[in-house]
Parts: structure tokens; sequence; C-alpha cells
């Protein structure tokens, strides 16, 4: 009986699964000319399970400096909202100072700016685009059967021989210590066109790293050209102007990352809204901060979390978002500052398009399951305006937008013109909750339509709403068709 006992056993411990075991990584071993942006690739046998602790530590190979260590006995970040007393918002603007940028360098992650508490290093900090507070990250990511390593922004440099080693705890599994070396120079400084590639074929093999590396305000627009592929990373860049992102297919360039509000808060002490000057957010995918002239075309913008997540958000004046697809969560797409977004589909759960604005869509798809807006745009400037868009619920009936009061205050200027919509599952009264005065409020159609080309049925639409005609509003009609009337000169056809 003992002996079939053990037999048993045995038969067993031959059938339970063993630990993935590693088939390729990349960089190679040996491999020359990579870029410093890499991140670290492991393919598996089969779907790897990552451990809950050990290290990943890069090594100077010449110098055996300790270069970058990952501990995945840190959680990445936050995933419940954390219950505080709201934060007052910043009493001055927040600087943005031009100059180089911090980075894992030469500042640590967590590093406060403008008052704000320092980073809980209870979780993976990073610094990204010279935003010393941090952000968490995913210091590996695994799916189905490869496993990326994400270094710490910035720490590899260009001519260096790197030796990569990972404790056995990481993914249960011993994992053989390789080397790389990177190329000896980056693109020049004054290089007019630079490629990310995902398969490291590029100048870059990440679109912050292309960012970071581009100058601030060059004298003549810098294109970074994106290969497709997937970028899963978080973007973030402040301060630039004069720049173009171009996707080489909108559909096959795709630069998504689980973030949102949760993962990446504001400061416990410091709130984050819309006002010009307030403390940068740090919950959306894709972040361009305090730009001027930044062209972003061909491009596929996405936050895989739920909750208050952009896809996109974009701050400063002079922008130009096309034929670009972003999808979130609430908040899809926040705009503050003069923003023109031609051939743009926007997909979220609700207020889907948030901002002080003035933004001019045109032959846009919206898609979101609640509220499609809330506008926060002051006396000073117009807020979101429609030529030629569709409108489409995805969760039963809604309004085109709402206005609720916010903490105390309300936006009494607010302003959204829709010229010659298509909707679909919009609710009669059209328009939702509105607070306060609405004198000023210019929620307005124009020759809304449905989706069969029949004109909406607008005689229950809120009080507070308006239907234009071509009899009593041509010019303003005219006027609001004009990128340039609603955004300024720079924005002249």
């Amino acid at each position: 009986m003992a002996t079939r006992a053990l037999w048993a056993m045995m038969l067993a411990a031959a059938a339970a699964p063993v630990g993935a075991a590693v088939t390729s990584v990349l960089p190679a071993p040996g491999a020359r000319e990579v870029n410093p942006d890499t991140h670290l690739v492991l393919r598996f046998d089969q779907q790897p399970v990552l451990g809950t602790s050990g290290l990943i530590r890069i090594y100077d190979a010449a110098s055996g400096r300790l270069v970058d260590s990952l501990d995945l006995s840190i959680p990445a970040g936050p995933t419940e909202r954390t219950r505080l007393p709201a934060a007052p918002y910043l009493a001055t603007p927040y600087v943005y100072a031009d100059g180089p940028r911090a980075t894992n360098a030469n500042t640590k992650a967590g590093t406060p700016s403008a008052g704000a508490l320092p980073g809980d290093d209870k979780y993976q900090l990073t610094i990204i685009g010279g935003f010393t507070d941090g952000f968490h990250f995913h210091p590996v990511i695994v799916r189905d059967k490869t496993a990326t390593i994400y270094p710490h922004n910035n720490l590899l440099e260009y001519g260096k021989r790197y030796r990569v080693r990972i404790d056995d705890a990481v993914f249960g599994h011993v994992v053989e210590q390789w080397e790389f070396s990177t190329r000896p120079r980056g693109p020049a400084a004054d290089a007019q066109r630079v490629i990310v590639s995902a398969d490291g074929t590029g100048d870059f093999s990440t679109v912050q790293g292309a960012l970071d590396h581009v100058p601030d305000h060059p004298a003549q627009r810098v294109t970074i050209f994106v290969r497709n592929g997937d970028y899963e990373e978080i973007v973030y860049f402040r301060n630039k102007s004069n720049i173009t992102v171009q996707g080489e297919q909108r559909d096959k360039v795709r630069i998504h990352y689980a973030n949102n509000e949760v993962f990446n808060p504001h400061p416990p002490n410091i709130s984050t809204n819309e006002v010009a000057g307030t403390f940068p957010s740090r919950r959306a995918a894709f972040a361009a901060d305090n730009v001027k002239g930044i062209h972003l075309r061909d491009l596929t913008l996405q936050t895989t979390l739920q909750g208050q997540a952009e896809g996109l958000l974009i701050t400063g004046s002079e922008n130009i978002v096309a034929n670009t697809t972003i999808i979130g969560s609430g908040d899809a797409l926040q705009v503050n500052g003069s923003t023109y977004l031609p051939d743009v589909k926007v997909v979220g759960h609700g207020d889907t398009i948030l901002g002080r604005g003035p933004a001019f869509f045109e032959r846009c798809e919206i898609q979101s399951q609640h509220a499609f807006m809330w506008i926060r745009n002051p006396a000073t400037n117009h807020g979101n305006v429609f030529v030629d868009c569709r409108f489409t619920a995805t969760g039963g009936q809604t309004e085109l937008a709402r206005l609720p009061a916010n903490k105390g205050k309300n936006y009494p200027y607010a302003e959204a013109v829709l010229i010659n919509a298509t909707l679909s599952g919009i609710s009669p009264a059209g328009w939702g909750q509105i607070d306060g005065d609405t004198s000023n409020v210019r929620f307005w159609e124009y020759n809304s339509r449905n989706a069969d080309g029949t004109l909406v049925d607008v005689s229950r639409r809120h009080p507070a709403s308006r239907q234009l005609t071509m009899e009593k509003d041509a010019e303003t009609i005219r006027n609001y068709s004009n990128p340039a009337w609603v955004l300024g000169d720079w924005a002249r056809r």
C-alpha cells in the first residue's frame, strides 16, 4: 500500500504544471544598437504567473554599477479611491519652468511640486515627462505568454552595455541573466523627423522616449512618426510646442494604459480642475500639458480603466487633434484651451467630453453611455462647437450635456452649439440638469437630424436651450461654422 501511495504521489508530481519557461528575450542576448528607452520583453512557453516578490536589476556591465531596480513586492498603485476631505486648489498658478527636465536619473520620484505632499512610496513611482511628483506604474505587465518589463524612464543611456538579472521569485522560474548594448548616440538634436517603432527598429521604442528627446520649442516643426504597433505606456509631456505626433495608420497605432484617478490621483492636499494654472492631472493615458501648436494625427489613444479616466487630456492653445480615436471612461476627452478636432471619434461612459474649451469639432463621431458633455468654459472663451457631427447614445436614452453645480461652483456661461448634428438615443429634452442662472447658457442646436435623416422633434427640448433658424440666425450659424471665429485666427482654413 505504501508503495502504491508513493507511486501515486510521483505520478501527480509529474503531471503538475511547472513554471513557465523563457523561450526568448528582447533585446536579445548580445544585441547592439538598442534604444535606451527600450522595454524588456520575455516570451514564455505558457502564460507566466507574476510573483509578488523579487527584484529585477539592470547593471552597467562595464562598471558593475546598479542602474535600475524594480521591486515586485511594491504594489503598482492604488486600486480603491482614497476618501479624504475635499482639498483646495492652488492659490497661484502652477509654474511650468523652461530648461532641462528632471528625470529619474537626477531626481527621486515622488519629489513634490507646487506645495503638494510627497508621493506615496508604498507604491511604484516613476518620473514621466519631468513631472517629479511621479506616476504609479506597473513594473511588469503580462499579456498571454509575454511579460514586458518597464524600467524607470530615462535611466538607460546611449553608448552603454547593460546586464539584466531577474530573481527567480519574479516568474517562479530561473531566467538566465543577459546583456545588451545601446546605440552609441541618438538622433541629432535638431532633427525635424524621428521615428518610433515598438519593435525597436526606429529611433525610439516608445512615444514617451521620442517626446523626451525632441526640444521643447523647436524653431521648425518636428514630426514624431509612430509606426503601426501597440504602445502600452503612460504618455505625459509638458511645456512643449511646434511638434506633430503622426501615426502611420489610425487604427493600427494604439497608445494605451490602465490609468485613472484612482491609480494616479491628485495630491491629497491639492485638487485639480479645468482652470488654467491648476495642479496637473496624472490620470490620463495620454496627456499634453501646457502645450501650444501640438498636432496629434492618425492615432488611437485609450485608457483601459473605468472611472475618471481620460484617453486624452490636452491643455494649452492652438492645438489640433485630427483623424484620431479617443477611448476613455468618465471624461474620456478633456480639452482645456483652443483646440481644433476634425474627424475624431470619442468613446466614453459619461461626461465623455469635459473641459473649459474652446474646442471645435468637425465631422466627429461621439459615443457615450450617459451625458455626452459637462462644459465648463468661462465668459472669456467659447465652449464646445460641433459641426456635422454624430452623437450616439450607447447605454439607453441620455442627454447631450448636463450642467449641475460642482462642489458649490457652477458654469453660467457654458456653451455647446450643435450645427447639422445627427442624433441617436437622445432624450426628448435633449439637455440634462442645469443648475443656477441659465440666462447666459448657450445650449443651441441647428438642424439636428435623426439617423434616418429626418428632423429631430425638438418640441420638448429643455427650456434653457435654444433652436437656431436660418431665417433669424443666419449670421450666428455662419459664425459658429467657422473654426477661426470660435478658436481664433490661427485656425483659419
